[in-house]
């Protein structure tokens, strides 16, 4: 009996969580949504610039400075070597939408015990605060970035250990589904940041490889999916 009541809350608090995603996309796509979740837009800008900044300095590029914007955009400026080849262009590309994916997945992993909870959220913190102060060079990434780290070391420090369990579930899902807090980017050539026309992450990885943008966009949709799912199920896995 025990056992089957432990398997009904577990796949509850694994139905709380896909609702989570489903509701923070649909909120995104509303102003009001979008104020209600902005401590959330500027975390979901971290993972996504930082995806880009770690796949460049991996593949032998150079992450410059990372800026992040007060309307939630933002960009890494990196470097690449003038032989750098199609492959490390499309690489740091995906790096955007996937990075942030791959982490969260992980993320909601740790969530199985406390002890990996409490882990998760210290390092987390912790890469928010050392980030600042190493990569980003706008202010609004200097004001809220150390504080959003502050609060998760907080919460690690002073919460319940089944706050801590989902939290990290939360700060997972959030990271999984950040590239699309505005769903139609991944399916379009350009976007905007700091109010000014770029080009998208999936158009990129279009110049470099083979393939329309669109399609990039939905090959990365599917796997950032899977992922979730993954990580759900693994988390709850009895």
């Amino acid at each position: 009996m025990n056992g089957l009541l432990h398997t009904s809350d577990h796949r509850r608090r694994a139905g709380l969580l896909i609702a989570i995603a489903l509701i923070s996309v649909g909120l995104w796509q509303t102003q009001i949504g979008s104020l209600i979740l902005y401590p959330f837009s500027l975390l979901a800008t971290w993972f996504h610039e930082m995806g880009h900044g770690l796949a460049a300095i991996l593949t032998g590029s150079s992450f410059d400075h990372l800026m992040i914007y007060s309307d939630g955009s933002g960009y890494a400026n990196i470097r690449t070597p003038v032989d750098a080849g199609r492959i490390t262009f499309a690489l740091i590309s995906a790096a955007g939408p996937l990075g942030p994916a791959i982490v969260g997945s992980l993320l909601i992993v740790a969530s199985r015990t406390i002890a990996t909870s409490r882990l998760a959220l210290e390092i987390l913190g912790w890469a928010l605060i050392v980030s600042t102060a190493v990569w980003v060079r706008s202010p609004a990434g200097w004001i809220f970035l150390p504080a959003l780290g502050l609060a998760v070391i907080a919460l690690e420090r002073l919460g319940k250990p089944s706050h801590h369990q989902l939290a990290v579930q939360v700060l997972g899902v959030q990271a999984c589904i950040s590239i699309w807090r505005s769903f139609d980017y991944l399916f379009s050539s350009s976007g905007y940041v700091g109010g000014r026309s770029a080009q998208s992450d999936t158009a990129a990885i279009a110049d470099a490889l083979l393939l329309p943008y669109w399609c990039w966009g939905g090959a990365i949709s599917i796997v950032i999916a899977a992922l979730l799912w993954w990580s759900v199920r693994k988390a709850f896995c009895t």
